[in-house]
């Protein structure tokens, strides 16, 4: 196995805990190519462990292991069966991640479970070069319908991958059902947001659930995922999304629940609030999920000036007792930030709030604490006094 050197300071942030090393920090490479495992050292030749090497990303190593391990195909079955045994899932839910990268100690492996369709995306030269091994290791877990690849995300670049997507294994639906804490959605897998659905709030839609009431307002509903859970306990619920796809989308979820207590909107989010506003409409629950704002670190001072806005837009149109639930998901926005920004609109509002609960992604997106990276998703629940 060739050897890859790396200074003092990347060889101190794997052993603090991070999996991922710089090409800023590589002393010294041989002839390794794209997507082989290295041995890593620091410059006094001290083992520093096994990881993913990529010639073409700033991230040049991705670590798989601090140990000598032999990582072959049995290894990477006990850590794909690791990371399942991990998810424990009620009989009202079918679809969850079933591996998380870093979070699952597999970094740039992302696995999600739709029903009896798994969906795969190597997003290193690493697991995209042990693709064919990883649908094998699949199909003898877990016996799947279908292999779904989804490679159509923009870190595949960096890595110097092309964008791509299709069947791996058996025949994939174009559209399938599945079931989120009660509530069925229709997902297309092959092309619709991120691997088919936004698995990481499912969480989220159940706290909503558990404290809306009253009319309840769904800003950025997409696929109506929160809407759907609040229908099943608030009077009535209005849906807004810029797209129409995702409108049509939602009103299709919205009849196969039943959900006769729900409307969609197609409209432009920052404008409908003001409008509404305007109007003189009120509501007791409104959810704000929101697209990432900040794409980089570059982008936050602007990202927060979105983020303010929507939620001094939110706060004006609750009734007193009313409950706000915002969410952002930029790994960028610190949840320290975020927080602040919220009390910031309160206090622009004239309103005041009361923090009811801080949550993240759903616990199937699980955050290594080595990586902070891993942690992207924050979640904020409030009521407002008066």
């Amino acid at each position: 196995m060739n050897i890859i050197t790396v200074t003092k300071r990347g060889a101190d942030r794997i052993r603090r805990g991070h999996l991922w090393i710089y090409r800023s920090d590589i002393a010294r490479t041989d002839e390794s190519a794209g997507g082989s495992i290295v041995n890593v050292t620091d410059t006094g030749r001290n083992f520093v462990g096994q990881a993913f090497y990529s010639d073409s990303s700033q991230i040049a190593l991705r670590f798989l292991s601090l140990t000598h391990d032999t990582i072959d195909r049995e290894w990477w079955r006990k850590r794909i069966r690791e990371a399942a045994q991990r998810r424990k899932m009620d009989s009202e839910t079918n679809a969850y991640r079933l591996v998380y990268s870093e979070g699952d100690l597999l970094p740039s492996l992302i696995i999600d479970r739709y029903d009896d369709v798994l969906v795969l995306q190597t997003l290193s030269q690493g697991t995209e070069a042990i693709k064919s091994l990883l649908v094998q290791v699949l199909v003898e877990e877990f016996s799947p319908r279908a292999i779904i690849e989804r490679n159509d995300v923009r870190v595949r670049q960096h890595e110097g991958l092309e964008m791509t997507t299709g069947t791996l294994h058996g025949e994939a639906p174009e559209e399938l059902e599945i079931l989120q804490d009660g509530v069925r959605f229709l997902v297309k897998p092959l092309s619709g947001q991120k691997t088919g659905s936004f698995l990481d709030q499912r969480e989220n839609h159940a706290s909503a659930r558990a404290i809306g009431h009253g009319r309840a307002l769904d800003c950025f509903t997409f696929a109506g995922g929160f809407a759907l859970q609040l229908a099943r306990v608030c009077e009535s619920v209005v849906g807004i999304d810029i797209s129409a796809e995702a409108i049509q989308a939602a009103e299709r979820n919205a009849e196969l629940n039943g959900a006769a207590n729900v409307e969609f909107r197609e409209a432009n989010v920052f404008d409908a609030l003001r409008e509404m506003e305007a109007a003189g409409e009120r509501f007791d629950t409104i959810v704000l999920d929101p697209p990432a704002f900040a794409k980089n670190r570059a982008s936050v001072k602007t990202a927060a000036r979105g983020y303010k806005e929507i939620n001094l837009r939110a706060i004006k149109l609750l009734n007193p007792g009313g409950v706000l639930v915002t969410c952002s998901c930029s790994y960028h926005m610190s949840e320290e930030l975020f927080l602040g920004l919220i009390a910031e609109a309160g206090n622009d509002a004239h309103r005041r709030l009361q923090l009811v609960e801080k949550r993240m992604q759903a616990s199937d997106h699980p955050i290594y604490l080595g990586v902070p990276e891993t942690y992207y998703l924050k979640c904020v629940i409030v009521r407002m006094l008066d």
